[in-house]
């Protein structure tokens, strides 16, 4: 049998799956012109980094030591820690990060973390946490208290000081929401670290999950404290949501001296493993650091601004078509109740119980608004012709 060498393999697709991949293409266009209820832009062009997708990069061990995997994006990974650093008030110096997975990787290195300072910690999140927390907490088998929460999705301060006093004797491991998943509420850190001062307690340790929010409130006035200099420890922000990605990615970052205390060298790559994940992705760190480049800080200024406006448009466009509409401060999380299920399945748009949510992300027009709520109003006129 003559043996086929890679470079003369035939990698040629048949014409019927080809028209698969067509056909799926264009089912996946015209669902993402009815994408209104998840956190995730399709504003994004990242063609002139296609070329690296030929070569088999990772990211692996820690973006700050070299290592003899020398296929590796770590020194654009950093730059885009640097940026997020600038962005959450910590000095490069002091702060250690990576570009993850997704958000819930990097809450789960928040908490990872906190453990580790904290073997015998006690961790609080409120019930508006986004649905991954728990089952990191199953995971990492750490005990856990969930708090109440305000109507618009704030964690319950009053309930969280009354449990933590409960247990003054454990340290505290707090896990806050910058932006919960429904509401876009973010929990006050100032509040929280005055409950800490109030009761004495010296062993805390606060993580923030600022997965949508991280990438919007460093660029409005007077945004709430919800980083390093609020009180923060460790926080986590998505990357394919504010700034877009084809591939789900996320920043975490934390004090560089709660690092130092889970790194541990591994020979086999000679460098640290100093990350939840062994090999990492490569190409998400060049996604975010062409996408800082390419639009500047007051580039991402602009989009934010659009997309309160644009959630703005939308409450005052439900409520003249008769359904109550609601953002929190500095969201761009529109809420309003239930709809019709054709219209929540046709816009993809999240529910929990009662409440449903659109997000003005970037690509969101007033166009998509207007469209969808002449959809609500179309349910509606159907259901009152149905009854009559």
């Amino acid at each position: 049998m003559t043996s086929i060498s890679p470079g003369e393999a035939d990698y040629t697709i048949k014409p019927d799956q080809q028209k698969r991949l067509d056909d799926f293409y264009q089912m996946l266009l015209v669902e993402a012109d009815h994408f209104l209820g998840y956190p995730c832009t399709r504003e994004f062009d990242y063609r002139p980094l296609y070329r690296f997708l030929g070569l088999p990069m990772n990211n692996v061990g820690d973006p700050y030591i070299p290592s003899r995997y020398h296929l590796n994006s770590h020194e654009f990974e950093r730059e885009v820690v640097d940026f997020f650093a600038h962005l959450t008030h910590v000095r490069k110096d002091e702060v250690w990060g990576y570009v993850t997975n997704g958000g819930t990787e990097g809450n789960m290195y928040g908490i990872y973390l906190a453990r580790e300072l904290y073997p015998k910690g006690l961790v609080y999140y409120s019930e508006a946490t986004h649905y991954s927390v728990p089952k990191i907490l199953r995971m990492v088998d750490s005990r856990n208290i969930m708090i109440k929460s305000q109507s618009k999705g704030e964690i319950d301060y009053q309930d969280l000081a009354e449990t933590i006093r409960i247990h003054r004797d454990v340290p505290a491991i707090i896990f806050a929401n910058i932006g919960t998943t429904m509401t876009g509420a973010v929990d006050d850190l100032r509040r929280i670290k005055q409950i800490m001062r109030d009761l004495a307690i010296k062993n805390y340790y606060i993580h923030c999950d600022a997965a949508l929010s991280g990438m919007i409130l460093p660029f409005v006035d007077n945004a709430q404290p919800s980083d390093f200099s609020g009180g923060a420890d460790s926080i986590a922000i998505s990357g394919h949501k504010m700034v877009g990605s084809p591939i789900p990615c996320g920043i975490v970052l934390a004090k560089k001296t709660n690092v130092e205390r889970v790194a541990c060298a591994v020979e086999y790559i000679s460098t640290l493993d100093t990350t939840v994940s062994g090999s990492r992705n490569a190409i998400t760190p060049l996604f975010l650091w062409y996408a800082i480049q390419t639009r500047q800080y007051s580039g991402f200024r602009k989009i934010i601004g659009h997309c309160l406006e644009v959630a703005d448009y939308a409450i005052s466009s439900l409520k003249a078509a008769g359904v109550s509409a609601w953002r929190n401060r500095h969201s761009i999380t529109v809420v309003f109740p239930k709809q019709h299920e054709d219209v929540l399945s046709r816009w993809q748009i999240a529910v929990h119980g009662d409440i449903a949510h659109i997000v003005t992300m970037p690509h969101v027009k007033k166009s998509h608004i207007n469209r969808f709520v002449a959809d609500i109003l179309a349910a509606k006129q159907n259901k009152s012709t149905v009854c009559a």
